[in-house]
């Protein structure tokens, strides 16, 4: 086949896929593509391939451009309103075989030979539009730069670790940084045999995390950095890990109060603003207030204040955003709004009342045990049922004010043990759509709902569980 780039000049295969930026598929490919039908997710990969790099699609163990060890891969992305760049879901990598990867190690593994260098060709996503008319706004090729290569080979050993412990059908995202371990296939999770397990395995990919593809647009898009950095140096991450080196920095501030804190670090800041938390978190872990940290951007980490009653018992139950109600009927468990968000890593802060007083208790890093998320999908489970036949409302019935109050089906905190539904709304008129009619109301609209962690569960499987 004729090619127009040269194979074996990483410069050449660089160049031709430069020429790519600004423009859509069906301007730079050859007319043949029209005559294909492609659409639906995944595929834009595979006409780039096949019709401007002119090579079969394959899932070949050796990286795309084998003679210049150089991994194509695209993704797409969505521009925000201050015209900045941002990814549209994290970068799917190469399939986890757990059968080998217990074999090897990070520097021969099948992960490292095929994805060591990569050429990144980013596409503006419009739902509008059929993939081949997606402008193609960044293309450049990404080596890991070596602070990031370290963490991420811990990611790697703790995704291996897993495997060997039998514990393959247990992992999750949230168990690490920046190289995620992602489903991979069908709804039921294309099951795959384990080697120390009789327990079959969802198929998974690696993958790297949301946060840290945004921080590549970012790098090859020229952004200002918006970033303030936890480890100074490759040898800070080689001694602590980021977990380590977080809790290091609180652990000086436990048992003192929030005022002593703010007195010590000489802040400045409102303790009445909503954001107050969020900046007192960063002031402990000497990142400037304007700036965001730039590894827990990177990693997707969520940060959590919890306020403990003098019994340990958290004050409130934790919310997560609302979900659509038209959404969810059409979801499925493994790509679902609260899987995605209960597989990512929490970090827990946790401050107690002493009198009127907060003092700061500790700190932990969390994400969900594969049991506990079974029960979350029992609560998703049942929510979608309930909203999918209209059997929202239980009954209604009137106080002694004579005003109605409406009593639902959706799961409480009798349900289980980890989590419930509940409102999370202004007012009973913040509403959504309803893809159904509610049966006892007849209305077309339910007011906002969302997802909540129990308050017991926290306090008995995060705060006062040492075991993890």
């Amino acid at each position: 086949m004729n090619l127009k780039y040269d194979k074996f000049s990483k410069s050449s295969i660089l160049g031709f896929a430069k020429k790519l930026e600004g423009n859509s598929l069906v301007e730079v490919c050859d007319k043949k593509i029209l005559e294909h039908n492609y659409s639906g997710k995944g595929n834009f990969g595979q006409v780039l391939e096949k019709f401007y790099f002119l090579y079969e699609p394959n899932s070949d163990a050796k990286a795309d451009f084998a003679e210049v060890g150089l991994e194509l891969k695209s993704s797409p992305i969505k521009r925000l309103k201050n015209n900045h760049y941002r990814a549209k879901e994290r970068l799917v990598l190469n399939i986890i075989n757990y059968e080998e990867v217990v074999h090897q190690n990070f520097e021969t593994s099948a992960f490292w030979k095929k994805n060591a260098h990569l050429l990144l060709v980013f596409y503006l996503h419009d739902k509008e539009k059929n993939i081949l008319e997606y402008l193609i706004k960044f293309v450049d090729e990404w080596s890991f730069p070596a602070l990031d290569l370290e963490i991420i080979k811990q990611d790697w050993q703790i995704i291996q670790n897993k495997i060997l412990q039998g514990k393959a059908h247990e992992l999750s995202e949230g168990d690490t940084f920046y190289l995620g371990a992602v489903t991979k296939g069908s709804q039921g999770g294309n099951p795959r045999k384990q080697p120390y397990s009789k327990e079959p395995a969802k198929q998974r990919a690696y993958s790297l995390k949301q946060g840290y593809v945004n921080h590549i647009i970012a790098s090859i898009s020229g952004e200002p950095s918006l970033y303030g950095k936890l480890i100074p140096s490759l040898e800070g991450v080689k001694k602590l890990s980021i977990e380590e080196l977080v809790i290091s920095k609180f652990t000086h501030f436990y048992g003192k109060k929030v005022t002593e804190i703010i007195d010590e670090l000489s802040l400045q800041i409102n303790q009445k603003s909503k954001n107050f938390y969020a900046n007192l978190t960063k002031a402990i872990l000497g990142i400037a207030l304007d700036k965001k940290i730039e590894e827990f951007e990177k990693a997707n980490i969520v940060v959590k204040t919890v306020r403990l009653k003098e019994n340990n018992l958290p004050k409130e139950d934790i919310s997560f955003p609302v979900f659509r109600y038209e959404k969810i009927v059409g979801e499925n468990w493994e790509e679902s709004q609260i899987k995605e968000i209960m597989e990512q890593k929490f970090l827990f802060v946790f401050f107690q009342f002493l009198g009127k007083e907060l003092i700061l208790k500790k700190v932990k890093f969390w994400n969900m045990p594969y049991r506990d998320m079974l029960e979350v999908q029992k609560v998703w489970k049942q929510t979608q049922f309930l909203v999918k036949n209209g059997n929202i409302v239980k009954v209604i019935q009137k106080d002694q004010q004579g005003k109605e109050r409406r009593y639902t089906n959706f799961p409480n905190k009798k349900f289980n043990h980890v989590a419930h539904v509940r409102p999370h709304a202004r007012n009973a008129q913040d509403t959504l759509s309803l893809p159904v009619q509610d049966r006892v109301t007849q209305a077309r609209k339910y007011t906002k709902h969302c997802f909540w962690l129990n308050n017991t569960y926290i306090q008995e499987h995060i705060y006062e569980d040492e075991q993890r």
